[in-house]
């Protein structure tokens, strides 16, 4: 097997994010005020994605209330514009999410099944939940576009362990 699980409990490798809208960029990894959840996704060539990220928008007031929430891909900056203008995304959009943080995160990495799809290696779907030190409380990885964590499920369990400051599971 070449993908190793990220440690939950551990702080994250620093991942410097670019912001698909041009201010600046977002930084995982490092201290912060609040909880935040990042959603990777496979990039526009994903009808799968865009449905999920789009109930993601639906809802993110409740999100935004209880994490800060940052939703990235390996795609170019044009892609992820093309998306947020078609879609009305409000989150943190990012984008260029490289193979050795793709790696870092434990994502499966995938070649592109024809230039019709996209042109360069992608990462599957994933979801990491991080305490506002950086390090990691929940990690839900797939290998391709089906199998997603319920965002109501999600977003509940989430503000459960906020508000209760439950310990980090899966260390045994």
């Amino acid at each position: 097997m070449t993908n190793v699980k990220p440690s939950v409990g551990a702080i994250i490798d620093e991942l410097c994010l670019a912001r698909a809208d041009g201010e600046g960029s977002i930084t995982l990894g490092v201290p912060t005020d609040r909880w935040t959840i990042l959603f990777v996704y496979r990039g526009k060539h994903c009808p799968r994605c865009k449905k999920y990220l789009n109930k993601l928008n639906v809802a993110l007031p409740q999100w935004t209330g209880a994490m800060d929430v940052v939703v990235v891909s390996a795609d170019t900056k044009e892609k992820a514009l093309a998306d947020r203008e078609e879609f009305g995304w409000e989150f943190d959009l990012c984008y260029g999410l490289t193979e050795p943080q793709m790696r870092s995160l434990g994502l499966y990495v995938s070649d592109p099944l024809s230039e019709a799809e996209t042109t360069n290696r992608f990462a599957e779907p994933g979801t990491f939940a991080l305490r506002p030190d950086g390090s990691l409380m929940l990690v839900d990885i797939s290998n391709g576009p089906a199998s997603r964590p319920d965002l109501e499920e999600l977003l509940d369990g989430m503000k459960f362990n906020i508000d209760n400051d439950r310990p980090i599971r899966g260390t045994a």
